[in-house]
């Protein structure tokens, strides 16, 4: 049997509810010594319609392991693994930001393990000690509203530097890097690529064109498919989507560096199931999950994975690594709260 308990749940008994149930049940199952055979808590961020379409694909595949998931946003879900540092109660971590991942706090509480398939990973993709891997992972990406565009009479940016043209003024809507990851990899990819002074110096700049920062990664996509704003900075899926849907949308990969990150998957060191465990963590990176990830992913590590017709047609590259900047995640781990108090005290509104 597998369960999954999701943001739809969450929300129908109240979050804080939500959290205190789960969390009980799993402090039953631990409590009863050890987690009864076949028994495998997952935490993950990734959303929910992947999931649910994943864990149907795992059922089949895994049918005699009992899998509950719990998934919670980026943030929360470090947060909670935190808060359980000293009596963790999930198996594996699936699909959570390697930025965040590679707190060393986190990277306390994982056990490397080279899962099936991740000898063919790219180092890129895989912790070099064999702690965490990604399958998958998403990137940053402009959603034009071509119609807008058109009727205003304005250009079709191509560059993180043509944003901050003064014609945007008001035009542009971007993620919360405070609240979402998308928004964080967007602002760290352009302090990396152009230095910390700079890179800041550019940042208030564009914040003047900025008519909103919104908490989710996907919602500036939905403002600009919309009309309501005429640019918005996203990720790629949710333009490719947009395209996909007939909405009056062009995917932008900027020019000067499109920023992108990876869903890391571990497994943890007091997990009561370590063999089921590793069995999951092998499935993730076998030919079904990869053939899956294309539905929801523009990025997909696993070798041979060809690009949807979908995301070929919105205009994704099929080798990304010529428009993908070359994220140090370590140093986005590292810098991340300063970075994130010095944007809320200079830009955060």
């Amino acid at each position: 049997m597998l369960q999954f308990y999701g943001r739809a749940w969450e929300k129908a008994r109240g979050k804080a509810w939500a959290a205190g149930a789960i969390l009980m049940a799993c402090t039953a199952m631990t409590q009863a010594g050890t987690a009864r055979a076949g028994t495998l808590t997952v935490y993950t961020a990734l959303e929910e319609d992947e999931i649910a379409d994943y864990v149907a694909a795992a059922k089949a595949d895994l049918p005699d392991i009992d899998l509950k998931v719990l998934r919670l946003s980026t943030g929360d879900l470090g947060a909670r693994m935190l808060a359980e540092a000293s009596n963790p109660q999930h198996d594996v971590i699936w699909g959570w930001a390697v930025t965040n991942m590679l707190d060393p706090r986190v990277m306390a509480l994982v056990e490397p393990y080279a899962a099936k398939g991740s000898a063919a990973l790219p180092a890129a993709y895989k912790g070099a000690d064999g702690s965490w891997f990604a399958a998958t992972g998403y990137m940053a990406a402009f959603c034009v509203n071509t119609e807008l565009l058109k009727a205003k009479n304005l250009p079709v940016p191509t560059s993180w530097k043509d944003l901050a043209n003064p014609a945007y003024k008001g035009e542009l809507v971007m993620p919360n890097p405070v609240s979402s990851g998308t928004g964080y990899l967007q602002i760290a990819a352009i302090l990396q690529g152009q230095g910390n002074e700079t890179g800041w110096q550019f940042l208030k700049t564009l914040d003047g064109n900025v008519a909103q920062y919104i908490k989710s990664g996907s919602k500036p996509c939905k403002s600009a498919r919309s009309g309501e704003y005429a640019i918005g900075t996203s990720l790629a899926f949710a333009a490719i989507k947009s395209v996909e849907e007939g909405f009056p949308i062009k995917m932008v990969i900027p020019t000067d560096g499109a920023g992108y990150e990876l869903e890391a998957s571990a497994l943890m060191k007091s997990s009561k199931n370590k063999e089921d465990a590793k069995r999951f963590l092998d499935w993730t990176l076998s030919p079904k999950a990869a053939a899956l990830y294309t539905k929801y992913k523009e990025i997909v590590t696993i070798p041979d994975t060809p690009v949807s017709k979908a995301a070929r047609e919105a205009g994704l590259p099929a080798d990304l690594q010529t428009v993908l900047y070359p994220m140090d995640f370590a140093k986005s781990a590292k810098e991340r709260d300063a970075i994130l108090q010095t944007w809320q005290g200079s830009i955060g509104r």
